[in-house]
């Protein structure tokens, strides 16, 4: 009797619990899922990559700049002077190499040749009062002294001919090798001089390498800056995140690619589209800066979601609610 009574109660109290399982799983994929997090806008602070004087600064907090705007400038003389010096150097060294390539001048081939002619003929002339000296001293008509004499006279011309014969021949093989190879290396050493001193010129001016708006002005003109000093804070335009912070039992519900709608409290009506890009695989703590109705102590994923059309209504740090369609 017993027996008959149980079992229809544990069937129904089965199909019960089977009907509560699918209705809260059909709550858990179906509806809006609400995110809280904030605006994350990249803010990069500009400086110049040499030191020197300010000359002037043409932008002000709240400006808006766009890629290739001036921002700043430094007194750029002192770096005149070093471009010019340097090509100078430059100037010199090719010079230098020029003559080593070319060899030496055929004024002072024509010279060292002259002096040759000459020395050879003071060698032939040596040589004829020698022969002479010793037929006289043959026959005792003089003395040995003078054919010593005439002896060393040949010698000392003979080797004031070889030695101009060889600084000859040291003009017509031109330069050595070493001595062109040293200066074509002096030579590019002074065009890499230059062109140092051309980039440090360039960088007298500070440009804005993308689109944003002006969030500090940290030096004004006459002040002596060192070189990567903080001048001006730049926010970009673009990306515009959202940190958003998910609970894990939420997890399964989001993936990168998805589709977000995010919500200001000062435009409500106005809903920004974004885009899932990055969900973190390491668990933390909710920072106490996001307003949301759970426990501040529970763990969650941080999310980044990427505004597609932003405009000047986004805010660095702006509180924002984000709804997501469930999966």
């Amino acid at each position: 009797m017993h027996r008959r009574i149980l079992l229809p109660t544990f069937l129904v109290t089965v199909v019960l619990m089977a009907v509560g399982w699918r209705s809260w799983r059909a709550s858990r994929t179906e509806g809006e899922l609400v995110l809280y997090g904030n605006i994350d806008i990249r803010e990069v602070n500009l400086g110049f990559r040499v030191a020197g004087k300010v000359r002037d600064v043409q932008k002000d907090e709240g400006d808006t700049v766009q890629p290739g705007d001036v921002l700043a400038r430094l007194d750029d003389e002192p770096f005149l002077r070093e471009l010019e010096e340097a090509a100078a150097q430059v100037s010199t060294a090719e010079a230098r190499l020029a003559q080593l390539q070319r060899g030496f001048r055929p004024e002072e081939i024509a010279q060292a040749t002259a002096l040759l002619n000459e020395r050879e003929t003071t060698l032939t002339n040596a040589d004829r009062v020698r022969l002479r000296k010793q037929d006289l001293a043959a026959r005792n008509v003089v003395p040995s002294q003078e054919l010593d004499d005439a002896n060393a006279a040949y010698g000392e011309a003979e080797a004031r001919r070889n030695s101009a014969k060889a600084a000859l021949n040291l003009l017509h093989a031109g330069y050595r090798t070493e001595e062109i190879a040293q200066a074509a290396g002096d030579l590019a050493r002074s065009k890499a001089l230059l062109a140092s001193a051309k980039i440090k010129l360039e960088d007298t001016v500070l440009k804005a390498a993308e689109a944003g708006t002006v969030m500090t002005r940290a030096v004004e003109s006459g002040a002596i800056v060192q070189a990567g000093a903080s001048v001006i804070g730049l926010s970009l335009n673009r990306p515009v995140w959202v940190r958003l912070y998910i609970h894990e039992p939420e997890l399964g519900l989001i993936k990168p690619g998805q589709k977000v709608r995010i919500y200001t409290d000062s435009h409500p009506e106005k809903p920004y589209e974004a885009q899932i890009g990055f969900i973190s695989d390491r668990a933390e703590f909710t920072p106490k800066n996001v307003e949301t109705t759970e426990l501040r102590t529970q763990l969650v994923y941080r999310a980044r979601a990427v505004i597609s059309q932003p405009d000047g209504g986004l805010r660095q740090g702006m509180p924002v609610t984000a709804r997501v369609e469930r999966r």
